[in-house]
């Protein structure tokens, strides 16, 4: 009788931890469900079910959230890089292959729009299709000098800073790390060099003629220079040479 008693002891205790056990259990999973971690340079961007996106985010540490009904999306705000390319025409029908880097961040006050509209993956939404936009409109307005291959965007930087502003993104630095022409504008340019090397030395060996044998050698000269240089010129396509007063003769005065 007593063994039994006894028994029937240890079974209620059993009972009442099995019991507290669960509870526990329970109460430790609700809890953990109920907690997330925000680690540094992060945000988090809440969804609730009955209200949405919530405007507000929340910063570094550990919050509560209502289980089942709330779910933390985390955004990361640090700068990152994002390397965009493209190859478009000048006004003057020069190809260009630009590559840009672009430091980007999301603002952070407009974080549940960003999520809301663009996602998780705003950078890779946005800043290709803006960056090749505003670089496409700024080359073709531009025009490129043939002697020094300057790039003359004007505006472009502050062009994608306002489009990337529209969509709630920072611009901190944006760079051109790769710029080349093609092939033909290439070859243009080295002629013209060329072309220009021949008309000094042309004028040059002009002078000395003038001083030595009077101005008949110098209409010799003076024919046969301006020959030579017409021929370069000839194969040159799309590159002019004018000398400052528009006498194609080397500038010479016969009267002289």
């Amino acid at each position: 009788m007593a063994q039994q008693e006894g028994a029937a002891v240890v079974v209620a205790a059993l009972n009442r931890v099995m019991k507290w056990a669960v509870g526990l259990g329970v109460g430790a999973s609700v809890l953990q469900t109920s907690l997330y971690t925000v680690d540094g340079g992060e945000r988090a961007v809440m969804f609730d079910r009955f209200r949405g996106v919530l405007n507000e985010t929340s910063g570094e540490g550990t919050h509560f959230r209502i289980p089942w009904v709330q779910t933390p999306t985390i955004m990361d705000i640090r700068t990152r890089a994002k390397t965009i390319s493209s190859v478009t025409g000048t006004k003057d029908l020069q190809m260009v292959n630009m590559s840009l880097r672009m430091l980007s961040k999301p603002d952070e006050m407009q974080l549940p729009a960003i999520f809301k509209n663009l996602g998780v993956d705003w950078e890779d939404r946005v800043l290709p299709s803006i960056g090749n936009e505003v670089v496409n409109a700024g080359v073709a307005a531009a025009c490129y000098d043939c002697s020094q291959q300057a790039w003359r965007c004007v505006q472009v930087r502050d062009n994608l800073m306002q489009r990337a502003s529209d969509f709630g993104i920072v611009l901190e630095d944006i760079a051109i790390t790769h710029l080349s022409f093609g092939v033909e504008f290439t070859k243009a340019v080295e002629m013209k060099q060329v072309a220009e090397q021949d008309a000094e030395r042309a004028k040059f060996v002009v002078m000395k003629a003038e001083q030595a044998f009077g101005s008949g050698i110098i209409e010799l000269r003076r024919i046969e220079a301006a020959r030579d240089i017409a021929d370069t010129l000839s194969r040159s396509r799309g590159v002019v040479y004018l000398p400052n007063t528009g006498n194609m003769m080397l500038q010479i005065n016969p009267n002289q």
